[in-house]
């Protein structure tokens, strides 16, 4: 079984479209189906069914999808102690972020890891917390940048995490109420922007809500993505509960005000997290190695200092 074959499958098995997983993959649609049939040809079982929710795994292709997963992984392992071995610390980091978290943290700090490591191809894909997780699992991607889902679903013992930084949640509003009391009565008769069910952001707003008493806030959209969010509470569509990162920019230029919050203060922990392996790859590793050295909370007010990234030794 060729790792090409293998890597197509776990696109087709991720995405569940033919159409998609070519996007993902960049590879023509009839390129993904000739790889599939060429698989399913060579195990002799299907590995899909259709159906109304799309391409479904079949038993043998459920089966087929851990051990491809260990295959690359092996062979990956094999090309990182091969330049172990060699001193090799060039090579590619694919690098998986949220949004808020790429424009916020990355776009400061990967310039400078590119200046000390100009030999490491660094790629950048941006994707919401549960696709991030499944590049992770599927080898699309070496290491991801999210907001930390321990407690909020079992973690993968197959995956490392690191907590880079603890980023506080914020209360914002439209400039025009900038006088309103953030105390439990107001806030009940609020509305809300808020990402969609399922999103870590939106386990941290329920979270938040809960512990002070307000089990069901009022909603005034359900949106995609944080930036929207910060958009739709300075045109006055809502409040917001957001990690203070995702808003800076705003905050700045007086888009939205930053209100108290009147119960205890919540952070979502910004986490790095990698397969584990028992070699990494070394231009992986110095990555790994530096974020956990130079990444820090957002600061408050208009103090945002640029994150150096020192020379290795």
């Amino acid at each position: 079984m060729r790792p090409r074959l293998l890597k197509t499958f776990l696109a087709v098995a991720r995405c569940r479209n033919i159409t998609r997983a070519a996007e993902e993959i960049h590879l023509a649609q009839s390129s993904v189906s000739d790889q599939i049939q060429t698989l399913e040809t060579e195990l002799g079982t299907a590995l899909f069914t259709r159906s109304k929710q799309g391409l479904q795994l079949t038993p043998a292709g459920a089966t087929l999808k851990s051990y491809a997963q260990d295959i690359l992984m092996l062979a990956e392992e094999a090309r990182a102690a091969v330049d172990v071995a060699a001193g090799h610390a060039a090579g590619a980091v694919t690098i998986g972020a949220l949004e808020t978290i790429a424009s916020a943290k990355l776009a400061q700090w990967l310039p400078d890891f590119q200046t000390f490591h100009p030999d490491i191809n660094l790629r950048l894909k941006v994707a919401g917390s549960g696709d991030l997780l499944g590049k992770l699992e599927d080898g699309d991607i070496d290491v991801a940048f999210c907001f930390d889902r321990d407690g909020f679903e079992k973690a993968d013992e197959r995956l490392a995490r690191r907590t880079l930084s603890a980023e506080p949640l914020i209360l914002v509003v439209p400039p025009g109420e900038a006088a309103m009391r953030g105390d439990l009565s107001a806030l009940g008769d609020m509305r809300f922007v808020v990402t969609e069910a399922g999103c870590i952001y939106r386990h941290l707003f329920d979270e938040a809500f809960a512990e002070v008493g307000i089990a069901s806030p009022r909603f005034a959209a359900e949106v995609g993505s944080i930036g929207t969010i910060a958009r739709l509470v300075a045109a006055g569509a809502g409040l917001g509960l957001v990690p203070r990162l995702a808003v800076v920019e705003a905050l700045d230029r007086g888009e939205v005000i930053e209100m108290p919050w009147p119960g205890p203060v919540k952070t979502a922990s910004l986490a790095m997290i990698w397969r584990r392996r028992r070699v990494q790859p070394p231009a992986l590793k110095l990555l790994l190695a530096a974020a956990s050295g130079n990444f820090a909370p957002v600061k408050p007010a208009d103090a945002h200092p640029r994150h150096a990234v020192s020379s290795p030794s």
